[in-house]
């Protein structure tokens, strides 16, 4: 059982991408607070009606997500 949702976010071309490592979730925003807004909002609604024993997910979960940098370009 895990307390843990980890989510992925990278930078598109237009969009900061919202990825859920642990669930097939993926949302986008337009600015940074925005995705992180939204794979909050579409975490919850997957999960609602849900048995979480059932999906291994502790009550009082946790949404941890990191931030994907591209490296310094030369």
């Amino acid at each position: 059982m895990r307390k843990i949702i980890q989510v992925k976010i990278c930078k598109s071309e237009k969009y900061y991408v919202a990825e859920c490592m642990d669930l097939p979730v993926v949302t986008q925003g337009k600015t940074l607070d925005e995705a992180v807004a939204n794979i909050k909002e579409a975490v919850e609604l997957h999960l609602e009606g849900e048995n979480l024993a059932d999906l291994g997910i502790l009550p009082g979960y946790s949404i941890l997500a990191s931030f994907e940098l591209e490296p310094a370009h030369a």
